[in-house]
């Protein structure tokens, strides 16, 4: 029992140390630059050993990838959106993922993450591409997910790739440029679920119902 406590306490005491060198790394990527920052700087941030941060975390790269994967997860669509059986339903849906999306990725740190990685596409592409592959292929996996849905209660036709994109382009429009020019501030709360909404009703309107056959 003893042996066991101690086991429990160690591992919470390494979720918190992980967590603290995940939240180095990135203020040391965004501050730094990627290429610059050093693992010895991430470590001195973290107030952690080297041979801890590696144990812990990995190398540079995996502690990239950990950073994004802890936001990508918020990308997800929540396990009780209902499943759109009607029109009316999946206009729901689609609402309610699209301001998850605009809240979470509208988020000063995720477009810290972007502009990371535009800043080092030449000296570490590997940055966009862990970005790319882990985070944006999340949130658009989950709209491809509903797409799917609707496709198989009627609802929709065509490519479920294709859907999903021309609902992601309707959603954000030129807004996730401006956020990165730094030109826009992050949409307020009802700013988010209003353009949710009239997203979903324009994407509708573009796809009629399928006729029954």
């Amino acid at each position: 029992m003893a042996a066991a406590s101690k086991r429990r306490e160690a591992s919470g005491d390494e979720s918190v140390v992980r967590e603290r060198i995940l939240e180095a790394a990135f203020m040391a990527f965004k501050e730094s630059g990627y290429a610059a920052a050093s693992t010895l700087e991430i470590a001195t941030r973290a107030r952690v050993s080297k041979r801890e941060l590696y144990a812990l975390v990995g190398n540079k790269q995996q502690m990239l990838v950990a950073c994004i994967q802890e936001r990508a997860r918020r990308l997800e669509a929540p396990a009780n959106l209902p499943v759109p059986v009607d029109r009316a339903t999946l206009a729901r849906v689609l609402t309610l993922l699209g301001a998850q999306l605009l809240r979470e990725i509208s988020d000063p740190t995720v477009i810290a993450v972007f502009r990371l990685a535009i800043a080092e596409a030449v000296h570490a592409p590997e940055v966009a591409q862990a970005l790319s592959t882990i985070g944006r292929e999340t949130s658009r996996a989950a709209l491809r997910a509903i797409v799917m849905q609707a496709q198989a209660s009627g609802l929709l036709d065509g490519h479920p790739a294709e859907l999903a994109e021309q609902f992601h382009a309707l959603l954000w429009g030129d807004i996730m440029i401006d956020l990165l020019l730094g030109v826009a501030e992050r949409p307020a709360s009802r700013a988010i679920e209003r353009r949710a909404h009239n997203a979903a009703e324009a994407f509708l309107r573009l796809h009629p119902q399928m006729a029954p056959t």
